[in-house]
């Protein structure tokens, strides 16, 4: 995710993969996009019906109308929509919890409130194996915090300094994922404080378990685990996904903001600037806490940047570390059930010039028996794409021993390959993207859809076919279509189609080179995209992270048909307030709610807990900005986007 706290320090990717500069023309001219998607609409990339596409799918249409471009102090939805605040920064989950105290938090009282930074969203309906649109669990992600929106006293240039060891552990109590019951009565959405359900995973106190290739490794032991088996946190959580059998699947992305020390020296040095660690830490959980600094635990590190696999209807149950699914700065971890029963993941490594991911089971999903899915994430291959100019892409397998991963290169067991999947890729010859977020494959087509969200630091003379500007400051979404087998999309094959669902940026502008399907509206085109979701419906909804650095404007969320002749013509939905990014769209089963995370409000420029640019959602004096999940819905009670 790109904010003004805690964004990636730059590229952390060397790899000098060839570029394609000759051959972009072609892949954005007019002709090749009206042969290859615009004058397809219904019939697919190829001139023909993309098989499980739905009638249904093809004829709905998206009906709103599209509200207008804002960046003041509130949100903004289009006319016929209202929006409710579900649940916020700071508020007790369970009956007779703490209230929260701003500027006045303890690491205990947080620890039973909903976290800061709320990021990926999950509707979980219940009971688990039911449709049910009216009663479920939220499962949330909190993906960082925001010290000078979190403490009085702070400024983007002193809160390093200033941040005691008690304030460090409301950080790490506020970061990871939040499990809550909430149910619906007419348009109103409730939580249920007495829900034997609700429960907080932090970074400060969860017991998490390794397990895959990289369990037990000596690179993942460490002085409180000399095991290499056991976590304390989860952190970073940025987006996610949910899996067939009913789990959460929750990405930890920024590794590299919470660990200091010396960098220039050890076995894991190399490890460490692969991944962007410079020992400096925007975080300074390393002063008071030994795990977060290099010199005293050099293998910390490597024991986050994980898939962590989360059973929300067993408040029980421990969550797994998934090693076998790649150690990077995870944006997403999606499912997509394959027609032989395998599942395969998806994942997007959320930085500039790094890699999409996918991960195909070996074994097959038992829809009838979900405890057999309980370690269906341990077995697999794991891939790295490649995206060639002439519509072609490939996955290639991540194996050790097999090319370059061998022991000569530095990769003595598939535990090394996972915990140094980065430079696995490079040495694979990957394609390098522009910051891959969220990847999620349509629940009927099978497409899968890749958001890049921006990357103004690619070179002119760094251009690929599938990321064909530079700089690119306005993002874009590939469009990857599987081979079909038995009439169902393959997501097991490695060799796919692609083509571009959108070009990001003003189509009225020629500086941007963006491309749609067909005319959006000054209102409707899109910068920055981030995470997406499909609706009921198949349509897809995208939400944005940047587009007041690039395009002047609050991030919003748009809705686009992903068939028929508006495919791919994106249409304004909602405004955030200012300073906050949009995550985690979510629909409840019957489309009649989506759910939204805003995150950090009032980060921009010159705002602060003691004088914040907008104290959204409550807008009272004595309280901060508060991230929250806000649920949508129509006032007719219809489903979103009629």
């Amino acid at each position: 995710m790109h904010h003004l706290f805690d964004d990636d320090d730059g590229v952390s990717n060397p790899s000098t993969t060839p570029t394609l500069q000759n051959v972009i023309e072609a892949r954005l001219s007019r002709r090749a996009a009206l042969k290859g998607i615009a004058a397809v609409g219904a019939y697919g990339l190829f001139g023909c019906v993309a098989p499980g596409t739905s009638t249904n799918a093809r004829a709905s249409g998206l009906t709103f109308t599209e509200s207008g471009r804002f960046l003041d102090e509130t949100h903004h939805v289009a006319p016929g929509y209202r929006v409710q605040t579900v649940i916020r920064w700071g508020d007790p989950i369970h009956a007779g919890g703490p209230a929260f105290r701003p500027g006045r938090q303890t690491a205990d009282e947080q620890e039973r409130q909903f976290g800061m930074d709320n990021d990926f969203i999950a509707f979980m309906p219940l009971p688990r194996g039911s449709t049910s649109s009216t009663r479920g669990l939220l499962c949330v992600n909190h993906e960082r915090n925001t010290p000078y929106l979190s403490w009085p006293g702070m400024t983007p240039q002193t809160f390093n300094k200033l941040i005691t060891r008690e304030q460090s552990s409301v950080e790490m109590a506020s970061q990871g994922h939040s499990i809550v019951e909430i149910a619906r009565s007419g348009n109103e959405w409730r939580l249920v404080p007495e829900s034997i359900y609700n429960r907080r995973i932090t970074a400060r106190s969860a017991e998490i378990r390794v397990s895959g290739p990289a369990a037990g490794h000596p690179r993942m032991r460490t002085s409180a685990d000399p095991a290499g088996t056991r976590v304390i946190g989860t952190m970073n959580n940025c987006a996610g996904g949910t899996t067939p059998w009913g789990t959460v699947l929750t990405a930890e992305e920024n590794l590299q903001n919470y660990f200091t020390g010396d960098v220039s020296k050890g076995a894991e040095a190399a490890n460490w600037k692969r991944y962007g660690i410079n020992g400096r830490g925007r975080y300074v959980w390393g002063r008071h806490f030994d795990r977060f600094n290099l010199d005293r635990e050099p293998h910390e590190p490597n024991r986050f940047g994980w898939v962590v696999e989360i059973d929300p209807y067993d408040p029980k149950s421990t969550p797994v570390k998934r090693t076998a699914l790649g150690r990077c700065k995870h944006e997403c971890a999606t499912s997509a059930v394959i027609h032989d029963g395998r599942v395969a993941i998806y994942s997007g490594d959320d930085e500039r010039m790094e890699y999409v991911y996918k991960f195909v089971t070996r074994d097959r999903y038992d829809a009838k028996n979900p405890a057999a899915n309980r370690d269906l994430l341990d077995h697999g291959t794991l891939y790295v794409a490649r995206f060639e100019a002439d519509g072609k892409m490939r996955w290639l397998p991540i194996v050790h021993g097999q090319g370059p991963l061998t022991p000569a290169n530095g990769f003595a067991t598939p535990g090394d390959v996972m915990i140094d999947v980065r430079r696995a890729a490079d040495l694979l010859g990957a394609t390098r993207m522009d910051r891959p977020e969220d990847v999620e494959a349509h629940p009927e087509t099978g497409h899968v859809y890749v958001v890049l969200t921006f990357n103004e630091r690619r070179k002119p003379d760094q251009v690929h076919a599938a990321n064909p500007r530079g700089p690119n400051k306005y993002g874009h979404i590939i469009e990857i279509v599987p081979p079909m087998v038995n009439g169902k999309p393959d997501h097991g094959a490695t060799d796919c189609a692609w083509e571009f669902f959108l070009v990001g940026g003003d189509p009225k502008n020629p500086e941007h080179a963006a491309r749609y399907h067909g005319e959006v509206s000054p209102n409707g085109w899109v910068a920055a995209p981030d995470n997406v979701a499909f609706d009921p419906k198949g349509r897809l909804w995208i939400s944005t992270d940047g587009q007041d650095d690039w395009a002047g404007f609050a991030d919003s969320v748009y809705a686009a048909e992903t068939s028929g002749p508006r495919r791919g013509i994106t249409r304004n939905f909602f405004s955030a307030p200012r300073g906050a990014e949009i995550c985690g769209p979510a629909f409840t089963p019957d489309g009649k709610t989506l759910f939204l995370a805003i995150q950090h409000p009032a980060d921009e420029k010159g705002s602060t807990f003691d004088n914040p640019s907008t104290r959204w959602p409550d807008f009272k004096p004595d309280l901060p900005p508060r991230p929250a999940v806000v649920a949508i819905t129509k006032d007719d009670g219809e489903e979103i986007g009629s």
